[in-house]
């Protein structure tokens, strides 16, 4: 699953403010870039609100700022690695960070969806390696007749399970960061909740208040609740306690709250949260497999476009905590983008300009491997029927996978990267072949429908 270019963001905003000679400082705030100039006039304000991933501009107080959302502390960070560019650090502005979280989430469902989003971009290498291991364990057993008793396999072996069983220790981290609370403690929360002797402990109880058996591993809707709750005690001390103290008395009182509450109310609450959502999920799926697969093959492209594609991880995760695979979510995304490479690759070849069809091939085969975002922002929404084909092309690739019945057995790359997922821990099935299938379709008709409608206009 594609994440978003935080490089490219601010590359161009830099660009157009008028360059890192321009900018005297920048600093952020929880949704702004906010940029110091010694130039005005060289700030086109036009170029910048251009600029994909930008929302607004604001003038104030003689500073430029650039509206961009909570991936702002992304944006920064590739920012002040630009050379010339003083780094501020981060400014509280908690009247802007309201006005511009409304502005850019609108309601609370799109707020906790890139609450979620964001928690999970940060993890995806640990998660690609991790999971891809699975993918080498079955071919070094199947193909290279490695002993599942050797030195060997058990090492590679226990790369993969690590993780996945020590997944709340990574979400807890990332979650903390994304909340502006201490990454650490939200690790040491998952690591608590990992711990021998509470990890699916029966007969716990905290001061006679029973504590209801769990196992914790792989999950995610426990930490994250827990984490939530967390931030909110860590702040609240951190607001409260006297500066000699905090060192001891913050981390201490948080924890010791945090950790009874979540084993009690919230960890309870978040599994039945991930219980209930894959049996949903799978219920839909084993009702109209074809449909649904279908729906999340057209819908891909406008998850990656509104940066929703992130927020559909819990939903995987869930899956194959509960059932083993994800026939639904991941099969469908993976042809999709690749529906969206073959569109802009069609559209290369019809492209007379060079510079034009340079960036059509780089964003083709860039959307092939699963970042469709240069696609998305550049190529595509310059003529929408091209957009129209990759809907198509992904949707006709759900249908069959669906019918097929493949399915995603571990975490692991995008795109045609996610081949190797598609391999049964038990041998190669219909999984890694359907896939192959599904995604050829995926290209060849987006593609086809692309270079159709782009010699039509082109025709006009």
């Amino acid at each position: 699953m594609a994440k978003k270019d935080y490089k490219a963001l601010a590359a161009g905003i830099i660009e157009k403010a008028g360059g890192a000679g321009n900018i005297a400082s920048v600093t952020h705030c929880m949704t702004r870039l906010r940029l110091v100039l010694r130039d005005k006039s060289k700030f086109d304000t036009d170029a910048v609100k251009q600029v994909p991933g930008v929302l607004n501009v604001i003038i104030q107080n003689g500073e430029y700022q650039v509206v961009i959302g909570q991936d702002v502390p992304d944006v920064y960070a590739e920012a002040i690695k630009i050379d010339g560019i003083k780094a501020g650090g981060s400014v509280e502005d908690a009247e802007a960070a309201a006005k511009d979280l409304a502005q850019d989430h609108g309601n609370i469902g799109n707020a906790i969806l890139s609450f979620i989003g964001g928690t999970f971009s940060p993890i995806i290498p640990v998660l690609v390696a991790g999971g891809l291991t699975g993918a080498v364990l079955s071919l070094l057993t199947n193909v290279f007749g490695v002993s599942a008793e050797s030195g060997t396999y058990t090492i590679i072996y226990a790369i993969n399970q690590a993780t996945f069983y020590f997944l709340p220790i990574f979400i807890g981290f990332s979650a903390a960061a994304r909340l502006k609370s201490n990454g650490f403690l939200g690790a040491f929360l998952g690591a608590v909740l990992l711990y021998s002797s509470i990890n699916g402990a029966e007969g716990l109880d905290f001061f006679g208040i029973p504590v209801q058996a769990i196992s914790y591993n792989s999950t995610v809707f426990p930490v994250i609740l827990g984490v939530l709750f967390m931030s909110v005690v860590y702040k609240f001390l951190q607001k409260h306690i006297p500066v000699f103290l905090k060192t001891i008395v913050v981390p201490l009182v948080t924890i010791l709250i945090t950790v009874p509450v979540t084993l009690i109310v919230l960890g309870p609450i978040g599994n039945t949260m991930g219980t209930w959502l894959a049996d949903g999920v799978y219920a839909l799926y084993q009702a109209v497999p074809a449909l649904a697969v279908m729906i999340i093959g057209i819908t891909t492209p406008l998850m990656v476009f509104f940066g929703m594609n992130n927020a559909t991880y819990p939903v995987v995760f869930a899956l194959l905590a509960a059932v083993g695979s994800d026939p639904l979510v991941c099969t469908g995304m993976a042809p999709a983008n690749v529906a969206v490479g073959g569109a802009c690759l069609a559209a290369a070849l019809l492209s007379d300009k060079v510079e034009e069809k340079s960036v059509s091939v780089s964003a083709g085969i860039t959307a092939l491997c699963g970042i469709t975002e240069p696609v998305i922002y550049t190529v595509a929404l310059t003529n929408f029927k091209r957009f129209i084909c990759a809907f198509v092309g992904g949707g006709v690739a759900g249908v069959i996978g669906g019918i097929l019945g493949i399915k995603f057995y571990t975490w692991g790359g995008d795109g045609i990267f996610r081949i190797p997922s598609m391999i049964n821990p038990a041998g190669l099935d219909i999984s890694f072949w359907g896939f192959l299938i599904c995604a050829a379709i995926a290209f060849v008709v987006s593609a086809i429908g692309s270079y159709a409608v782009t010699s039509a206009d082109e025709k006009a």
